[in-house]
């Protein structure tokens, strides 16, 4: 199983100060040098955190893979089709949110995505779709053409009691196991850390882990290099 680092909040430590430290392409070849698979940013359209500045340095500099998260507004989309990642992971976006609150409506919205899938596929960019582990939202992602899902592991991260989670666990295994059956690669991420981790890569079907707001607050405490390494070592258990 792989792991990429969402660097987001790097970012947002810099913009706290309106100044250039600490720099998300510093950050970038940290967490490559201590074995990350991939870089994800989120480019916003508040630019809340991650600047175009940002993912187009990121674009030149790393060497792994480079995530761009995104809604799918024309804004965003003009900016993707010039940088040319090496993979788009349109999520939902509201801008009083503190975080991606959900996965995408996939079902809802199947005409405007699949145009958006296939305008970045004219540019040979692989596209992910940032879904709930619902098999009607799966369903619709292979229908508008996504090659990948990221399945939302939020509720699983907040549950309340052994029982809960256990059975929000069992929710993203069988959502796993339906994705990889209809050919989908499989991410998976958000508010995972070092200790709900551990259950989420038994998981098998999943090929990538996407990992940001955890490891950054580790390497408050004891460096981005080590809180890496240390995520490192859980996923690839």
């Amino acid at each position: 199983m792989k792991l990429s680092i969402n660097i987001d909040h790097i970012a947002t430590i810099r913009n706290a100060r309106g100044g250039i430290e600490p720099d998300p392409v510093a950050a970038a070849a940290l967490c490559e040098k201590a074995g990350a698979h991939g870089i994800v940013v989120h480019l916003r359209e508040d630019r809340r955190h991650i600047k175009d500045r940002d993912v187009r340095l990121l674009r030149e500099t790393i060497k792994t893979k480079l995530d761009l998260e995104m809604g799918a507004n024309e804004d965003i989309i003009s900016v993707a089709l010039e940088v040319v990642p090496d993979l788009i992971t349109l999520v939902p976006e509201k801008r009083q949110e503190l975080t991606t609150e959900g996965g995408l409506d996939v079902a809802s919205q199947k005409e405007k995505l699949k145009n958006v899938i296939a305008r970045f596929h004219e540019k040979n960019i692989p596209v992910s779709l940032f879904v709930n582990p619902i098999p009607v939202q799966i369903d619709a992602s292979k229908e508008v053409g996504a090659d990948i899902i990221e399945l939302h592991t939020g509720e699983y991260s907040e549950a309340k009691g052994v029982s809960e989670q256990k059975r929000l666990l069992a929710e993203l295994k069988s959502a796993a196991v339906h994705a990889k059956n209809l050919g989908l690669g499989i991410n998976a991420g958000h508010g995972l850390n070092y200790v709900n981790v551990r259950s989420v890569v038994d998981i098998h079907q999943i090929d990538e882990m996407s990992i940001g707001h955890s490891i950054i607050s580790r390497a408050a405490f004891v460096g981005l290099e080590r809180a890496v390494k240390e995520m490192l070592d859980l996923v690839k258990r």
